[in-house]
Parts: structure tokens; sequence; C-alpha cells
């Protein structure tokens, strides 16, 4: 296995060549920068790392029964958004690294996330890994969006912004207007309710993970009121690159638009480009605002269940699934997330 730093310079050249001048070398500083900051935002910024190591960590697990997965499962990868019907709803809305592994994969990557962010007071692993457990097997029995019109209502005044918040929100893209590349001006522009509307364009930084992708937002004003787009750049999964080199398939739109979601319309993925809406009502929670309501049971227990959504989509495939689930000891998501997040610690540690 090589080092984490030769690792990462790989890593970077391969993503470099892929995207080619669009390339934003200068989010590779801010990038580094969250990698060296502590275990969990290392974590965060290394999935290609995850790809390469975790079945040598993690051994037992590369028989299990395969599903077309999030791959990069971690805490803050869950949030809201408004359906086709307008009702919101919450779950993963972060597919870039979808690709066909190994099940226990996300479930262990979230675990391993809960472990690196939890403080010295913060539940125990035990406590982590049987709610987390707990959503995935009853979301497998019965698996449904999860929809906070009716339902989950602590959940929804959980991520409901305030009023002060939802201005601060809006400010933050009073955008200068910059000349953007072509196709992702294009793709932006198709994304808006009137194409032909005045749009103002800028670039974007943001994220972890994707630091150094391309990323561009559009703002217009439509029908009295602000709309905005974001589009960015899509490679194939970290997973595949690792697993399966001469793949060019990327699965975000396949997983985020399955039977058992609830998906935005406005979520589209076309040639290497995925286009978003952005709006107060399409957010997430991240662990530095609050990390307590993260690691409640029910939370862990609701990011289970949505785990179980997005890996129920094939039902020739359900039957697997319930059946390895079932056939595993009680301990092995914690013995599982426990080895990963001490090799992590130990990489991140070498890397700052």
């Amino acid at each position: 296995m090589t080092g984490i730093t030769a690792s990462a310079r790989a890593y970077e050249r391969w993503l470099k060549a892929k995207i080619g001048p669009d390339f934003v070398d200068a989010d590779l500083d801010e990038k580094h920068r969250k990698m060296r900051r502590d275990p969990f935002n290392f974590l965060r910024a290394t999935y290609w790392r995850w790809a390469e190591t975790i079945l040598e960590i993690c051994r037992e697990f590369g028989d299990a029964p395969q599903v077309l997965a999030i791959g990069d499962t971690h805490l803050e990868n869950f949030g809201t958004w408004r359906d086709a019907e307008g009702r919101l709803v919450w779950g993963a809305n972060d597919f870039d690294d979808a690709a066909v592994m190994p099940y226990p994969l996300d479930l262990i990557r979230l675990a391993t996330s809960a472990l690196l962010a939890r403080s010295g007071d913060g539940p125990s692993a035990d406590d982590i890994c049987v709610a987390i457990l707990a959503g995935y097997t009853a979301g497998l029995s019965d698996p449904a969006p999860l929809v906070l019109e009716r339902d989950h209502k602590w959940l929804r005044k959980a991520v409901l912004l305030p009023e002060s918040e939802r201005a601060e929100f809006w400010k933050k893209f009073d955008l200068i207007e910059e000349v953007i590349p072509r196709r992702y001006h294009g793709a932006l522009r198709a994304a808006m309710p009137d194409p032909d509307a005045s749009l103002v364009m800028a670039p974007r930084t943001a994220g972890t993970g994707s630091l150094g992708r391309p990323r561009f937002v559009a703002r217009t004003e439509w029908n009295g009121g602000p709309v905005l787009r974001e589009a960015k750049a899509l490679v194939i999964s970290a997973w595949s690159l690792h697993f399966a080199p001469d793949t060019a398939a990327i699965h975000a739109s396949k997983i985020a638009t399955g039977r058992f979601r609830a998906p935005d319309p406005h979520y589209r993925v076309a040639n290497g480009i995925v286009v978003r809406r952005l709006s107060p009502n399409s957010r997430k929670i991240e662990v530095e605002d609050a990390a307590a309501e993260l690691l409640s049971p029910d939370m862990l227990d609701l990011m289970g269940r949505e785990i179980a959504n997005c890996h129920a989509d094939d039902p020739a495939r359900l039957s697997a699934l319930r059946g390895d689930l079932s056939c595993r000891d009680g301990n092995w998501l914690r013995g599982a997330a426990k080895a990963a997040a001490r090799t992590i610690a130990r990489e991140h540690a070498e890397f700052a």
C-alpha cells in the first residue's frame, strides 16, 4: 500500500488530467488545509483513499453482496430538498462517488465518520453502530422516502432555516458576474425555469472532497423571487477508478432517482456535469454547527434508513442483502468502523 502523500499526488494528477484546463488548482491548498484540520475532515476529503484501502483494512467484506451504493457516505452527506410535489424531503444528497460495491461499505463509512466526529462526551461506538444498523435493517424491510411534510416533525424543525439565516443565505449569492466555460454556461441556462432570462454567473468554491473540480453558480430573478442553480464537474467514482478503471459510467443520476426516493426534479446529470438547485430548502447540517444533532440515535437511525432506501432500488438484490445482514453478528459494524477510524487517524497524522 502506497503512503498517503504519494496516493494524494497520484489521485490529483489523475483528476487534473481528467478535468483538463478547467481544473481549479487554487482549490487544492484549501483541500489540503481541510485534510490537515482533523481526522473527520480528512475522511471527507479523501474518498479515493478509502476506495484504495478499505478492503485491506476490512478484508472480510469483499465478498458481501454488491449493490449500487452511495460510496462517499458520511454524517454531512445528508440534507433536504423539495420534490416534484413541493414536499420537503430529507436524505442523502451527494452521489458523486456512487458505484457498485459490497453493501456494508456505506454503513462502515457512515459509522467511521461518526466515530471521528464525536467529542469525548459523545455517544459510544456501540450506540452509534446499533442506531445505524437498526435504521438500515428497518429500511430494508420497508423502504420509503423520508418526507418531512407530515412525519419526522423533530427533523423538520432541525433543518428548516430561521428567517435571519434565510436572508444570509441569499446574501451569500450576491454574485459578481464572471465569464465561465461555455459548457457550464449552457448547462446552467438550460436548468433555469426561463432559459432566456438574464443570468449572473460566477465560479463557486464549496465542498471538501470535490475541491479542485470546477463549480459554477447562476442566479436570476423569476416570478418575483431569486432562483439559483449550481453546476459541477463529475468524473467516475473513485471506487470505479480503483476497481473498474476502464469504465466511463457515472452512476449519480441512477441512484439519486431510485424507486424509494423522492428526488429533487432539478437534479440533473449529463455530459460530465451535475446541476442542482440551491435554496434555503436545499441544505445539510454540518458537524461544526450541530454535532450533537447529527450524532443523536434518531438521526443515525434515519441515516441508516436512507442508505437502505438507496440499496433497495434493485428488487433482485434485496433478499441477498437481508440474508447476509441476518447472518452477521451484532458487533461486525463496530469492529469494522473502529478499525477504519484507527487507520484514518494514523494517515491524518502522517499527512498533517
